[in-house]
């Protein structure tokens, strides 16, 4: 006899609670089967710096799946915070999210956006199970970045801006993390 279990979290709630947590905002891009994928996401997070990794993951439900699956590299751009359009615009299923899109490098594998505020070249890791979806693990090749362009942030389910402080942050990571 199988039993299921309902559980106790309200979805929507949980959902709530989770965009306290400020987050930066990227698109993803990879090259599958000759077609160009690209996908808005938050849950982008750093690794390892040794060796250089980075994880993302994607709901299973997407119809893309298959295809990120299949990537041989990603292209992770992190938007700067005048990249709202691109976000929206990579954020919708079913769109021509390339049309209109200004590229900073094309070619044989995944288009980077021109504008971004960083980006990293990637070669798949490894993708794990994670619930309703899929974590991928790269390794980051090369990257770039433009310090003097600030980030786009999404928190409590809004686009957010980054708001100077009146004294400098100390250098993360900070000592008392080793």
């Amino acid at each position: 006899m199988t039993i299921a279990l309902k559980s106790a979290l309200d979805p929507r709630a949980f959902r709530r609670a989770l965009g306290q947590f400020p987050t930066g905002v990227c698109v993803v891009t990879c090259l599958a089967d000759s077609e160009r994928v690209g996908m808005t996401m938050s849950s982008f997070n750093s690794l390892s710096l040794d060796p250089p990794l980075i994880l993302f993951s994607i709901d299973r439900r997407a119809a893309s799946l298959l295809l990120w699956e299949r990537a041989e590299s990603y292209v992770v751009n992190i938007l700067a915070e005048n990249q709202r359009e691109v976000s929206n615009r990579f954020a919708r299923p079913h769109s021509n999210k390339w049309e209109g899109a200004r590229l900073a490098r094309e070619g044989d594998g995944p288009p980077a956006l021109a504008g971004a505020a960083a980006i990293f070249d990637c070669a798949p890791w490894a993708i794990h199970d994670g619930g309703d979806h899929k974590l991928f693990l790269a390794r980051v090749t090369q990257f770039w970045s433009n310090p003097d362009r600030k980030p786009l942030i999404f928190s409590q389910g809004h686009y957010a801006s980054l708001e100077p402080t009146e004294f400098a942050a100390p250098l993360w990571p900070l000592d008392s993390h080793y």
